[in-house]
């Protein structure tokens, strides 16, 4: 009997320059745990004219957590932060009853060739803080945990697994594991894992019951203590889960809450620009990403 519940092929989808891999949500599972939606950005090499410019946008009900593999990016928000994101940095972002942000090349590099690839995440939060005041964290890539089993190196980029935690401030039970291979291995880790899991594929590939899997795959397990597999050499795979809510979470464009009036009240006032709910961005004010008409009146 496999273990395998699903085998998800990564989705492509245009988002301005890049191409991003939509790992999460599909119809056939909405959520991994407390995980409601993976974007895998790139790998994308940019012209010295291609910039990365997302303008001001709003967020409610969730936790972003972006972290790049390659490139920089610079985020601003209504809260008032304001840094880049370097590779195996964390930017972890809660919006609770609302925040607004923006992502963009850093100026330096906005006239170079440059590159750009790693995830964005969204991750729904408990319920008792969905109307939570919005605060942001970065963790810088030196403050997360990182240990060697032989040729296996294993980062704990945010949660807690494998009697270990990492700096990140999550606010439920989860984990999100980084884990590369210099030979082929076999990894079973089912006994540090709990809740719902689930496997992207970067490099290389992996055999589990006979069976190959290559890059931009997800794999979801049916149960995650029997999390075992084999690695090919020079293999990174990325491992996310947790406890899942007792509630569903229901998303509409950037919205994320377990109360659709909550959300439809959200949509009202982006679309109105109602800066008391969705403060500006400083430094960053002179435009925004405008609802779609669509969501508006979708209820």
């Amino acid at each position: 009997m496999s273990n395998i519940g699903l085998i998800l092929e990564e989705k492509s989808a245009d988002i301005g320059n890049f191409l991003v891999g939509r790992l999460l949500p599909f119809r056939e599972k909405r959520a991994v745990g407390p995980f409601v939606f993976i974007d895998h950005m790139g790998p994308a090499e940019l012209k010295d004219y291609q910039n990365l410019d997302v303008p001001p946008h709003p967020h409610i009900g969730l936790s972003t957590l972006t972290y790049l593999l390659e490139g920089s990016i610079f985020h601003r928000d209504s809260i008032g932060s304001a840094l880049e994101i370097k590779p195996g940095a964390v930017n972890w972002m809660t919006a609770g009853k609302g925040v607004v942000h923006s992502e963009r090349t850093p100026e330096y590099l906005r006239n170079t060739d440059k590159k750009l690839h790693g995830f964005q995440i969204w991750v729904g939060l408990p319920k008792h803080l969905e109307q939570s005041e919005p605060t942001f964290h970065h963790i810088e890539a030196n403050e997360l945990p990182v240990w060697e089993d032989g040729d296996i190196q294993y980062k704990l980029i945010a949660g807690e697994a494998f009697d270990k935690r990492s700096p990140v401030p999550v606010h439920s039970k989860l984990f999100f594991i980084e884990i590369k291979t210099k030979t082929a291995q076999k990894i079973s880790i089912g006994k540090d894992l709990y809740g719902e899991a689930a496997m992207y594929v970067l490099d290389g590939t992996v055999n589990i019951e006979d069976n190959s899997y290559g890059s931009k795959q997800l794999l979801i397990a049916k149960n995650t203590q029997l999390c075992e597999f084999e690695m090919s050499e020079n293999g990174t795979v990325y491992l996310f889960g947790g406890e899942p809510f007792d509630e569903e979470r229901f998303i509409f464009w950037n919205f994320v809450n377990s109360d659709k009036e909550v959300i439809d009240e959200a949509k009202v006032n982006w679309n109105d620009q109602n800066h008391d709910a969705f403060p500006l961005v400083p430094r960053d004010e002179q435009e925004y990403v405008p609802l779609p008409k669509a969501i508006l009146n979708r209820k």
